[in-house]
């Protein structure tokens, strides 16, 4: 049996299991406009950008210069943490859609439950003097639910088909559940071999939310929120690499296969044709390989390579307590 080519939404709508993550980090963006237009040619049919990204423009140009027709392109983009007052959303959306030339977004994802104060541009984060911190707006980062509010008038508008979330964990999902008129349709999170997310995946797929997997492979976050930097990637794991080997496969292939075995569709990031090409070749596990991988985590733990919290002083996963609590920073 094939792995599914697309997931279907709580409102009807289909992802692709496969996407291109655009995230390019220290790297720049030049190359993003190319590989856009490669992974279209290639077949890829789902485009993953943000605001954050400073990349919408050459996301917009590729899918332009590809000659792939608008309307078989999902293309997900992500509210900036300087948008989240409910009066700037739709500003941010508008601003999302005049740098990439469309007409309206698949997705528009909250892309963390934490805001930052910001200019009057709604780009540039304000940073407190001396020690370089990005300075938060706590009350916005405790009330997600009203930036979400502003993100359900969006749908009314037609320029956005499908909201969600990023980076929500259970404690922060279910409190805006409470609150909410539509239903995320995806929360993407990092999920991968190392950090699997099995709770929040069972916890969603009971709220008819779709898991989508950012870092599927377990990427290289910006500096400032990389944790556990010593750490090897998963596909560098010797288990899943002799795993791979004997099916023949990469390990990259294989980590992919095993998350989109499971529901969760990816969008890993790349900018070579052999890496787009390989990552579309995806394949169903056996049950041995398939346990083999799950196992990787028993043997030694997870491990999330994103973490802000050195960075903006609180921990946006933490299960217990509704973060942030206080009204400053540690530093402070």
């Amino acid at each position: 049996m094939d792995l599914p080519k697309h997931f279907i939404l709580n409102n009807g709508y289909r992802v692709p299991s496969v996407g291109l993550g655009t995230f390019q980090g220290d790297a720049g963006n030049s190359k993003v406009k190319e590989a856009v237009k490669l992974a279209l040619k290639l077949g890829y049919r789902h485009i993953d950008g943000a605001a954050a990204y400073g990349n919408e423009r050459e996301i917009g140009q590729g899918i332009k210069e590809s000659d792939v027709p608008r309307e078989e392109i999902f293309v997900t983009s992500k509210l900036p943490q300087t948008a989240h007052a409910p009066e700037s959303v739709e500003k941010a959306l508008t601003q999302t859609l005049k740098d990439a030339e469309l007409d309206y977004i698949d997705l528009y994802l909250m892309h963390f439950p934490h805001a930052y104060k910001a200019d009057e541009d709604l780009k540039t984060i304000r940073h407190a003097s001396g020690n370089g911190k990005p300075i938060i707006d706590y009350d916005l980062s405790r009330n997600y639910a009203s930036t979400w509010k502003a993100m359900e008038a969006l749908v009314k508008t037609g320029r956005v088909r499908s909201i969600g979330v990023s980076n929500f964990n259970i404690l922060k999902t279910e409190k805006l559940l409470a609150t909410t008129e539509i239903i995320p349709a995806v929360n993407q999170v990092e999920l991968h071999p190392y950090l699997p997310q099995n709770e929040l995946l069972e916890f969603s797929r009971r709220h008819g939310i779709l898991l989508m997997a950012h870092q599927p492979l377990g990427g290289r976050p910006v500096g400032v929120v990389h944790a556990h930097a010593d750490i090897p990637r998963p596909i560098d794991d010797p288990v899943l690499i002799a795993t791979a080997s004997k099916l023949g496969k990469s390990a990259a292939q294989t980590a992919l296969s095993r998350a989109v075995q499971k529901g969760i569709p990816v969008v890993p990031k790349s900018v070579q044709e052999h890496h787009l090409k390989d990552n579309l070749q995806l394949f169903r596990l056996g049950d041995t390989d398939f346990r083999c991988i799950e196992d990787l985590v028993p043997r030694r733990g997870p491990v999330r390579f994103l973490d802000p919290s050195p960075h903006i002083g609180f921990d946006i996963f933490d299960e217990e307590n509704d973060q942030p609590i206080a009204n400053e920073a540690p530093w402070d």
